[in-house]
């Protein structure tokens, strides 16, 4: 029922492409640490190459993901098949939070879109490629992106924004470091 693939193959890319939403995993190493798994969407990733993929991380009330890259670099991102044929795809690898600033940020941003309020970019290095069935999925419609997050973003402004992760996104749940704003 399911597969394992050596690289995103164009299939792989497709189903990708066609999914409006994704979802990341992430974990401390800690045993009492909080797991965190968070939707994102907004059209913010890419296929960077046959092993890599990368997002946009949006300013948010939290900064887990960036936090448990930054201790271990644990990551799963899973697609799931709301539409069409069933299918759910996980991408197991390792991830590395890539800020404004740092060399290779430009770089990647610019096989990005541009949307307001980016925190960082966070890239991940696919180790292992799986797809399975999906049969428990259920059928959804797609209606609409949801706009508040970057209209927000906007509304804020850069110094604003910076204030704002300075209060909610210097550190994890469970105090891991996260940003340095």
């Amino acid at each position: 029922m399911g597969d394992t693939h050596a690289a995103i193959t164009d299939k792989v890319a497709e189903f990708i492409g066609q999914q409006k939403m994704f979802f990341v995993a992430t974990a401390p190493l800690a045993a009492d640490g909080h797991i965190n798994l968070s939707p994102k969407g907004l059209d913010s990733l890419r296929i960077i190459d046959e092993h890599t993929v990368a997002w946009l991380d949006l300013n948010g009330s939290g900064a887990e993901t960036i936090a448990h890259l930054r201790e271990n670099g644990r990551i799963v991102l899973m697609f799931c098949a709301f539409a069409g044929a069933p299918n759910i795809l996980r991408l197991h690898g390792r991830g590395d939070v890539v800020l404004p600033g740092d060399d290779e940020f430009a770089a990647l941003a610019g096989q990005l879109p541009a949307l307001p309020g980016i925190r960082s970019i966070i890239r991940v290095r696919c180790e292992r490629i799986s797809d399975s069935c999906g049969f428990g999925v259920p059928r959804y419609e797609f209606l609409d992106e949801r706009t508040q997050l970057t209209a927000w973003a906007e509304q804020k402004g850069p110094d604003a924004l910076r204030e704002y992760q300075q209060k909610n996104n210097r550190r994890s749940i469970d105090g891991l470091p996260a940003l340095d704003v």
